[in-house]
């Protein structure tokens, strides 16, 4: 069982390391990113 799910953590790893590499999704991250230090400079944390 722990063999099985290290596969699929590993699977799951590439997933997102592959979506990340591609210009469109680097851009939304980068954009995230700053609103989040936008709102935590402007002291508005929940």
């Amino acid at each position: 069982m722990g063999l099985f799910a290290n596969v699929a953590k590993l699977g799951i790893a590439k997933k997102a390391f592959d979506e990340l590499r591609k210009p469109e999704n680097q851009r939304k991250l980068k954009e995230a990113a700053a609103n989040i230090k936008a709102k935590r400079s402007k002291g508005t944390r929940p």
